[in-house]
């Protein structure tokens, strides 16, 4: 994941990046002490299964991301049926 700017310059287009990469630094990293470069390299994989996987979001009827999406995907094949 990098973050980036719109060709335009438009900072409002990276939003949703910046505010991952702000929990990310807050909640997943900020304040650990890691022992090893590669405890530290695990802690993003680890904090993003968690995010996307087992965080509840209230916008999303208190689903996590991927459940959410898959009822999404789910009921767009039922549509096309």
């Amino acid at each position: 994941m990098r973050s980036s700017m719109s060709s335009k310059g438009n900072c409002w287009d990276d939003a949703p990046t910046e505010s991952c990469w702000d929990r990310l630094k807050t909640a997943g990293v900020h304040g650990h002490k890691f022992a090893t470069k590669e405890q530290a390299k695990q802690a993003v994989p680890d904090w993003m299964a968690c995010y996307n996987q087992r965080r509840l979001h209230a916008s999303l009827g208190f689903l996590s991301p991927m459940p959410f999406e898959q009822r999404w995907y789910e009921a767009q094949r039922k549509k096309a049926a």
